[in-house]
């Protein structure tokens, strides 16, 4: 029979739990929750005459673990609509309705005992070939069913998500030894296709991969703080995005996970290995102090940092672990993290933090790293089969930029083992035959391929076939064309692919060049192009700093010839006759939003923060961002039904002034930023890979470029009641003089001019007057001082 999931069930609805069902529901999967039916009724429950057999009561729990993923932070679904596919119940009541899915996963208190007895009912009702599992952080799952059926246990395994489960990639999979492979096969291949995640296969040890090693580099570096006198902030400044680490580094890091949870973490291995793991593995007593205190983090308010008011506004204090006490937040400033600072990219900056011999930032990083690199070495076999799935779990589930061996690669495998040596470390014996042999990476490319050393030899690495590396592509296929902007790739297929390559993928006249192009050579040679790269954002939007120097030297010609060429290159995307799908992931803003509102289609990552922002540094769209969303809105609206032009024009009006950015790509297409033509990709990693299927499609199907077409405009009434808005707002308080001007600029676009409503014009006089206005704005010191404020402050300006 072949496995489907087209129904789940989640067992538990904790903030874990909820955040599974959620996730489920983004994907468009139905869920039901459920949990325990309470023991006693609520003081609301009381005055309400309620009892505890009332469907009301005894689902309450699931009910406002529900209600609660629309308050929560970050947002735990993509859309709040969303939530109608998530349906509650009780364990008590509900049992039978597992009986109609076709994944169960349990998610209830982390006690072996209770997890068994949940098992052992949902034996009795689930149907035969429904795949079970369970997200244990890291209790075996071997066992958890040995008293379940055979059925049972053939399709049972460990799925763990990490928190959040819709923003953090990682899922482990564990099987058991009595897991059918094909259901292993089957959850890998969802989990990474349909919910989007990194799937990585784990053995059943204690916290599996990545919070074995993560948990053991977190108390590390705790250990090392102590020991070398350094304090929570000196940590922190250099353990994060200067290592290739996240911004929060270790200690706000644990902030937001969580104390209690870290410590219930750190236990679970304490209690289940020996000898000096052990040792590591013991909770300082401070932090046992801290826990006792209450002080466990975000969620308690404090934790390792305080937030205090202070002369200049809010400032953030460490706490000392010595006294308890909290102190200024300080950093650490040496030569090597100013020789880090000048290094190129991440594994340049490691290196040279680390071979600094003798400097105290160096020495912390080389301590922390030296016992955390062995430690991952041993743990091979035992944990997981391979250095890949070591590698992945770190990147995908504490959002580290490398793993641990390819961390030991940038730093110089031969050199560290050799330092590690001379100072009576173990190294790991398996790594010094290799060095004997003369490997000396864990990595290396050949040919566009990447290989792993693996057992004294190296295996060449599969990828799924939906993923396309850019970097990869170019180094075995070379570029079309290339300039500092963009670079024109071939994609395969008759395909071609332009990526953005900017500092932030800002939109300059280099990339302009290069669109243009692109889609030159594209009708020529090509069926199609897709839009799209693999940096940390879309777009950023036009290059704000080259915009605003050009307007204090009042070159307003240039400016003028810059914006008009942005301009057209809309038009060319919108009228090319080979399709081109523009692929967003991350922040799409402003200009980033300007380039993909005009293409074909778009292929959006579901991870995508789309907005026209522009009028934060107060300004309006310029590229013909105001135009094509109005466009887009009236196509959404269904064919031969009238409809009230004034509302589409007051809703982009509204979505432009107040610069609204989604929160998702399905908040987008809610925005009115995608349509029914275009389609949203769970897994970031294949988003290429779709984008160049939309265009095969659209070809396929004999892609003809649109028609040009007559806009109908509000004109003059629609003018005023856009105007009547933005006054309304400033008379209450919330708008400022010149933001009702930036206002009034934006209404007289959208409204096409002193013009009767309903009055048809060419889309070419709504951008004279985008750029008009766009033009006027700049102009003005009140614009230039938000631009100036962004620029310097990275947050808008209110004047």
């Amino acid at each position: 029979m072949k496995q489907t999931i087209k129904r789940a069930a989640v067992l538990g609805s904790g903030v874990m739990g909820s955040g599974i069902a959620a996730h489920l529901a983004n994907v468009g999967i139905p869920t039901i929750m459920l949990d325990i039916a309470p023991r006693s009724l609520s003081k609301v429950e009381e005055k309400k005459g309620l009892t505890l057999e009332d469907r009301v009561v005894r689902n309450r729990i699931a009910a406002q673990s529900k209600a609660a993923l629309l308050k929560q932070k970050p947002a735990p679904l993509t859309s709040k609509s969303n939530l109608e596919l998530i349906e509650v119940g009780n364990m008590d009541d509900d049992m039978e309705k597992l009986g109609d899915v076709d994944w169960i996963i349990e998610v209830v208190v982390e006690n072996l005992d209770i997890k068994k007895k949940v098992f052992a009912n949902v034996d009795k009702y689930r149907k035969k070939g429904s795949i079970v599992s369970s997200n244990t952080s890291g209790i075996s799952v071997e066992a958890m069913t040995e008293d379940c059926s055979a059925d049972f246990r053939e399709h049972f395994l460990g799925t763990h998500f990490f928190n959040p489960p819709r923003y953090l990639k990682l899922l482990e999979v564990i099987p058991t030894k009595a897991t059918d492979p094909e259901v292993l096969s089957f959850m890998k291949t969802f989990g990474e296709d349909v919910l989007g995640k990194g799937v990585v296969e784990a053995k059943d040890t204690p916290n599996f991969i990545a919070n074995r090693i993560g948990t053991y580099g977190l108390l590390v570096t705790v250990q090392e703080m102590l020991k070398g006198g350094y304090s929570v902030g000196e940590v922190d400044s250099v353990t994060g995005p200067m290592i290739g680490r996240p911004k929060s580094a270790t200690f706000r890091t644990l902030d937001v996970v969580g104390l209690d949870t870290f410590i219930h973490v750190a236990n679970n291995v304490y209690d289940q290995v020996d000898g000096e793991e052990k040792e590591i593995f013991k909770v300082p007593d401070f932090l046992l102090k801290m826990q006792e205190n209450g002080w466990f983090g975000a969620k308690s308010g404090q934790g390792f940092f305080l937030k205090k008011k202070g002369e200049k506004g809010s400032e953030i204090h460490e706490l000392n672990p010595e006294t308890l006490e909290y102190e200024s937040r300080k950093k650490l400033k040496t030569p090597a993290t100013e020789m880090a600072k000048q290094a190129k990219g991440t594994k340049g900056k490691l290196k040279a933090l680390v071979t600094a011999k003798g400097d105290k930032a160096s020495d912390l990083i080389w301590n922390i790293s030296k016992p955390a690199l062995i430690y991952s070495a041993d743990l091979l076999g035992e944990i997981a089969d391979d250095i890949v799935s070591i590698d992945q779990a770190m990147r995908w589930g504490f959002g580290w930029e490398l793993g641990p061996f390819e961390m030991w690669d940038a730093i110089g495998l031969r050199k560290s083992v050799e330092r590690m040596q001379s100072e009576d470390a173990t190294v790991p014996s398996w790594i010094l035959k290799m060095l004997e042999d003369g490997n000396e990476f864990f990595y290396k490319t050949e040919n566009g391929n990447v290989y792993y050393y693996d057992q004294g030899e190296y295996k060449q690495q599969t990828f799924n076939k939906k993923e396309i590396n850019l970097k990869q592509l170019k180094s075995v296929n070379g570029v079309i064309k290339s300039n500092t902007g963009a670079s024109l790739v071939d994609l395969g297929d008759g395909v071609a692919g332009l990526e953005f390559h900017s500092k932030s993928n800002a939109i300059g006249l280099d990339t302009m060049q290069m669109i243009n192009f692109a889609l030159e050579e594209v009708d020529k040679n090509y069926r199609g192009l897709v839009i799209g790269n693999q940096g940390n954002n879309f777009s950023v939007g036009a290059n704000l700093a080259l915009m605003l120097f050009e307007a204090q030297d009042d070159n307003f010609f240039e400016l003028d010839m810059v914006v008009k060429q942005f301009q057209n290159v809309g038009m060319n995307i919108k009228y090319s006759n080979k399709p081109v799908v523009v692929a967003p992931f991350n922040m799409a803003l402003g200009g980033g939003a300007e380039v993909s509102l005009p293409a074909a289609a778009i292929q959006a990552s579901a991870e995508t923060y789309m907005g026209l922002v522009e009028f934060g540094v107060g300004l309006i769209p310029g590229g013909g961002g105001t135009k094509e969303l109005y466009l887009k809105q009236l196509r959404n609206l269904p064919k031969g039904v009238n409809f009230d032009l004034t509302k589409v024009a007051n809703d982009v009006f509204e979505k432009v002034a107040t610069a609204k950015v989604s929160t998702s790509a399905a908040e987008a297409r809610e925005n009115g930023f995608l349509n029914s033509q275009d389609d949203i990709s769970v897994n970031p990693d294949h988003l290429l890979h779709d984008a160049k299927q939309k265009v095969l499609s659209l070809a396929n199907a004999g892609y003809q470029a649109p028609k040009r077409e007559k806009v109908p405009v509000v004109g003059d009434s629609g003018y005023a009641a856009m105007l009547m808005g933005a006054k309304s707002l400033q008379l209450s308080g919330f708008a400022s003089a010149h933001d009702v001007k930036i206002a009034e600029k934006l209404a007289y676009v959208l409204s096409g001019g002193r013009l009767k409503e309903g009055t048809l014009v060419d889309e070419q006089l709504l951008l004279d007057l985008e750029r008009d206005a766009f033009l006027s704005l700049i102009g003005e010191r009140k614009t230039q001082e938000r631009m100036q404020h962004m620029l310097v402050k990275g947050k808008p300006l209110r004047n």
